[in-house]
């Protein structure tokens, strides 16, 4: 593939993406006036971006955030194109007609490691221009409450051109810690059933539901997972694997909309966006339930057989 990374054309393509995306933020936010370039002159916002005069009115409880990702299938990602699954950097704070915004058009206000960051291709989980493009849009995110209490965002590690993707629910102190999914305990428990597979955890893709780590390692709340949702569907498409393996309730629950508990969906292949889907238990709850590894391996040979896989004799 190609590197149109610094196509002039491709940049300012880029640049009106993004500015159109801020205007649209802002207009959800009910901003409706921006300074001009002369001091004591301000401009409305463009003609077909105008947002109603006054405050943002309060969302009804059974209302989606104007701010939240859309949700839905990602399409790839090449690198001479920005995803269009990504919100606006930032956080907006509740915005009156006569305030004036104090975010810049193209970034939000960064967090963790810095607004500046450049990203490469050698950052994990960036193997490819593909996912590269979906980790510059995710930036040094903070679009929901989780982002200003990391320590560093997991985007995610592994093959980018993996058959094989496991999918969890979020990052645990370790993985705050080293900006890797799964390498505390959980983590090296999944290593060994992805080596039981007949895999190296280098051969695997590997991601969760949100991208920083939960105060306390609590569930991931809706709004969180909303605001993440729209980057780990990108690194789907971005990979496209032939076969997910979701850890856990909350993988489970987000890629197929199915609140039916765990312990009744497990071992049941399914059907994400024309890729086959295991579910199967997380390895943080096989570790407080020893005897439950036997199903999680039950499936996991499911998925083996899937691959053409013959499980590992010891």
């Amino acid at each position: 593939m190609s590197d149109d990374t610094h196509d002039p054309t491709v940049e300012l393509e880029r640049i009106r993406q993004d500015a159109r995306a801020h205007l649209e933020w802002l207009r959800d936010a009910g901003v409706s006036e921006l300074e001009a370039a002369r001091p004591g002159e301000r401009q409305p916002l463009s003609p077909t971006l105008s947002p109603p005069r006054g405050r943002a009115r309060e969302a009804k409880p059974d209302e989606r955030s104007a701010l939240s990702p859309p949700r839905g299938g990602a399409r790839e990602t090449g690198s001479d194109e920005r995803s269009t699954l990504s919100p606006p950097r930032g956080r907006a704070k509740e915005t009156g007609s006569d305030e004036r915004s104090t975010l810049s058009p193209t970034g939000g206000e960064g967090t963790g490691e810095g607004a500046a960051r450049r990203y490469s291709s050698g950052d994990k989980g960036c193997g490819s221009a593909a996912l590269l493009a979906i980790r510059e849009d995710v930036g040094e995110c903070d679009r929901c409450k989780l982002g200003p209490g990391r320590t560093k965002l997991v985007f995610g590690v592994g093959n980018a051109s993996a058959e094989l993707m496991f999918v969890g629910e979020g990052p645990g102190a370790d993985e705050d810690q080293q900006g890797e999914p799964f390498v505390g305990r959980a983590g090296q428990l999944l290593t060994k059933m992805i080596e039981a597979m007949g895999y190296r955890r280098d051969d695997v893709y590997i991601a969760n539901v949100v991208k920083c780590r939960p105060p306390g390692n609590r569930d991931p709340e809706p709004d969180e997972i909303a605001a993440c949702e729209p980057f780990l569907k990108a690194q789907i498409a971005a990979v496209r694997p032939k076969v997910l393996v979701a850890l856990g309730r909350f993988a489970v629950q987000t890629l197929l909309r199915d609140p039916t508990p765990i312990t009744r969906q497990r071992g049941r292949w399914r059907d994400y966006e024309g890729v086959r889907l295991m579910p199967t238990f997380h390895p943080a709850y096989l570790l407080r339930n020893p005897p439950e590894k036997a199903k999680a391996w039950q499936d996991l040979q499911l998925v083996m057989k899937e691959l053409g896989k013959v499980p590992i004799t010891r």
